[in-house]
């Protein structure tokens, strides 16, 4: 069993760009058996630095699925307004033409690669509730126009993001899962290429403060046949570097001692997808790195040592 790795999130080069540290930090990732491709991050162009190094360095057996979030941020940090789910529309406007931008870096992708190479795309429902207006109407909107392009096998995919709660200001603030997985069957019905819903366990736990919301959330989905994928990034209620109730991606304990995502949490959200051995489902892993100043061994072993979480699960 394989797994994508959200190598981004981990990189040394997360603040930064040098390319022959990123180039030793790929070279170490390819020699690591267990994973089956990236999560890539999408912020308008094919690489955020550089697209022929980016193709120069990638594994050509790797599978990728492209993560809008990146550029999401970006864009909600220069218009609030902005996004799939957006009711003005303007905003919902530049959102769809951001993912024009990312249709033809995925046909980019495959044109090097010279096969079909990435599996799907990371939609996220924003804008933030708290500070624009969005619903589950300008969704379906946005997603209509989306299902008319080629896609080149890609399947569309919403990552939940944790949406508004009256307890805590929310991280990101989006549709809630209710309104996606509304949107998402009433789509089904109507189209031969069918959506589906990826869960983020960390950015599911932010949603109420709780580590059981993941899995709750993961059940939610399976049930309404949408579940196309995990994607494990963890998340505390404790004091450390990567702050409380955060959303930078916490590796597992004991990893980093703090985080509420365990071994044993991973396997229980393993086991109630009901993803087999054999299964082309998303399932992977995307952890930031603390301190900033870690070596690039340090960060490839952390992965590794995640990774291996995943494979004893299916091993068992």
């Amino acid at each position: 069993m394989k797994f994508y790795v959200g190598a981004y999130a981990s990189s040394p080069n997360v603040s930064g760009w040098d390319a022959e540290k990123e180039g030793e930090y790929y070279s170490q990732l390819k020699s690591l058996g267990s994973i089956k491709g990236l999560e890539h991050p999408f912020v308008g162009n094919l690489h955020g630095h550089d697209d022929a190094w980016f193709l120069e360095n990638i594994d050509p057996n790797w599978s990728f699925v492209f993560t809008c979030i990146p550029g999401v941020m970006g864009a909600l940090s220069k218009n609030p307004n902005f996004g799939l789910a957006s009711d003005d529309e303007e905003g919902r406007q530049q959102a769809i033409e951001f993912c024009a931008q990312a249709r033809d870096a995925i046909a980019k992708l495959n044109q090097s690669t010279g096969r079909q190479s990435v599996k799907g795309i990371f939609l996220q429902t924003a804008p933030n509730r708290t500070k624009a207006s969005g619903s589950a109407q300008a969704l379906e909107k946005s997603l209509n126009t989306l299902l008319e392009w080629d896609w080149q096998g890609a399947q569309l995919l919403i990552e939940h993001c944790d949406a508004p709660n009256e307890d805590h200001a929310p991280a990101k603030g989006f549709l809630s899962l209710e309104d996606e997985i509304k949107v998402l069957k009433a789509l089904n019905e109507q189209t031969k290429t069918p959506l589906g819903i990826v869960i983020n366990w960390g950015r599911s736990a932010l949603e109420t403060q709780r580590a059981e919301q993941a899995l709750e959330h993961i059940e939610a989905v399976k049930k309404a046949d949408l579940l196309e994928g995990i994607m494990f990034s963890g998340a505390s209620h404790r004091e450390s570097e990567y702050g409380v109730w955060k959303d930078t991606h916490m590796p597992p304990a004991p990893i980093e001692p703090t985080s509420l995502m365990t071994e044993q949490v991973i396997h229980d959200c393993l086991s109630s997808s009901g993803f087999a051995k054999d299964s082309d489902a998303i399932i992977g892993i995307k952890l930031g790195i603390r301190p900033s100043s870690t070596d690039t061994d340090t960060r490839v072993r952390i992965n590794r040592d995640a990774l291996s979480m995943l494979t004893r699960y299916f091993e068992s």
